[in-house]
């Protein structure tokens, strides 16, 4: 066997509150790689309700990698929740009609922060608040309720409010060839045949898996 299929919605029987999300999301500006799950008790299935401001009209992608952690009320903030801050007031009158949208904002008037980019193997702790244009690098862990405003680096682990470093996981070398093996876009059989070294400690039988 080579674990679960990754088109399962609920890989573990008998407990749905755990869910490959990617066979549940529809918004095509959210893509979500095989064998992340989501962790919910109340609804595992809609993740799509942690996504945030979320207009199409925006363009913004939610990216999130494969084999991501991401615990219960999680959240995502996307762009369309900013307004422009250029002004005196920042109250979007416009939205309203009847005569204020004369005071729509241009193009470019409104914050864009781009893409929020997770890598892969991404552990998200319950509660953290991702905000628009993140990028999360392979490997990072996200303390619970943390609140994320800046990029985090690959392989650290971060919490807090605003979140801050608390340590970087692995030496810069190790790292560097972890970030060079991907070993999440192995062939799965691959994965699972060398699953007690990918989940110890020691790089270097890692790396004499890497050519198998």
């Amino acid at each position: 066997m080579n674990g679960p299929n990754p088109r399962t919605k609920h890989p573990m029987a008998g407990f749905p509150q755990v869910c490959f999300i990617k066979n549940t999301v529809t918004n095509p500006n959210i893509v979500i790689g095989d064998y992340t799950y989501y962790d919910d008790p109340e609804d595992s299935e809609h993740f799509e309700r942690q996504v945030l401001y979320h207009y199409p009209f925006i363009g913004d992608r939610l990216v999130i990698g494969k084999f991501c952690a991401l615990a219960r009320g999680v959240k995502f903030i996307m762009n369309g929740a900013n307004h422009k801050m250029s002004g005196l007031s920042t109250y979007p009158f416009s939205i309203f009609g009847n005569g204020w949208e004369k005071v729509l904002p241009q193009p470019g008037e409104l914050p864009y922060k781009g893409d929020t980019i997770i890598g892969n193997d991404v552990w998200i702790g319950y509660d953290s608040l991702i905000m628009p244009g993140v990028k999360i690098g392979n490997g990072a862990i996200i303390s619970s309720r943390s609140v994320i405003v800046s990029d985090v680096a690959p392989y650290t682990v971060v919490g807090g409010n605003p979140a801050r470093l608390i340590r970087q996981r692995f030496a810069a070398e190790t790292i560097a060839e972890l970030e060079s093996m991907a070993w999440w876009d192995w062939p799965i059989e691959k994965i699972t045949r060398h699953l007690p070294v990918i989940v110890a400690g020691d790089i270097e039988a890692l790396k004499a898996c890497a050519d198998d």
